[in-house]
């Protein structure tokens, strides 16, 4: 149970111990069919016996707890009977380049500090398609209780890679040929004018700052989504959600050719 608190509440636990937590059996059930390595798992009496069962039968431990021992270790406000801990996957960064480069898109995200735009960020990317998704900087740890339930599972299906220096990341990624975009509230090409099929990566920056600078200037393009109402920009998971389906709605209906098909 110490080691359970210590994987929710800090990062460094999680590093040193190259695991961190899945919590609810909706969590776990999906933690087990994508392959992930589940060590040992703690539950109350009100989790389903057969995932109880299943759990076993994969080889994990797992202890019967009272309800408020769960409440005391994990960061949910409203435990859901079980959670499991479970080995990080470690995606190295030139894993996830290389998979940016042979697929269609993948998120950078640097300097996101909020475990929930993160997680819906990681949820987004791996419903449209996204081949990877990089965390630089001072992002957000992925694997962040909070970030993990947020993505809905998607960290477990998805390569993610954390710890990149945003700059090296962003020259990986372009001498591996994937296009780089950076998004940004005003001044950038319409989004949706854009070719957004085909390798590329969307560089998505602090929920306070946005990208530095250097950054937005080294990439391929910037991009901004034009807004009609009065809010002057998109939180960030949002921005990236955009993106991310335009992008999909590219690769499912190309857009035609000016002047029309020559008869």
């Amino acid at each position: 149970m110490q080691l359970l608190r210590r994987l929710s509440g800090r990062r460094a636990a999680r590093l040193e111990a190259g695991a961190f937590v899945v919590d609810g059996p909706v969590l776990i059930a999906d933690a087990l069919r994508a392959g992930v390595a589940i060590r040992e798992a703690f539950a109350t009496d009100r989790v389903d016996p057969a995932l109880i069962d299943t759990l076993e039968a994969a080889g994990v431990r797992v202890h019967e707890i009272r309800e408020e021992v769960l409440a005391r270790a994990v960061d949910t406000v409203s435990p859901q009977g079980i959670a499991a801990i479970a080995t990080r996957v470690e995606v190295s960064v030139a894993e996830a380049v290389a998979a940016a480069a042979v697929g269609a898109m993948a998120f950078v995200l640097i300097d996101v500090a909020d475990p929930g735009n993160a997680g819906t960020l990681l949820r987004a990317a791996e419903a449209s398609g996204a081949a990877a998704v990089l965390f630089c900087g001072t992002s957000v740890d992925p694997s962040n209780p909070k970030c993990v339930r947020a993505s809905a599972g998607a960290l477990f299906h998805l390569p993610v890679a954390s710890g990149g220096d945003t700059m090296a990341v962003t020259e990986a990624l372009r001498e591996a040929g994937v296009r780089t975009f950076a998004t940004v509230v005003r001044g950038g090409t319409p989004y949706h004018t854009v070719d957004l099929t085909g390798p590329m990566a969307i560089l998505l920056g602090s929920e306070a700052h946005g990208l530095p600078d250097d950054v937005a200037a080294a990439v391929d393009e910037r991009l901004t989504i034009p807004l009609t109402g009065r809010a002057e920009s998109l939180n960030v998971a949002m921005t990236g959600s955009v993106l991310a389906f335009e992008a999909l709605r590219q690769r499912r209906s190309p857009p035609k050719p000016i002047g029309g098909t020559p008869g």
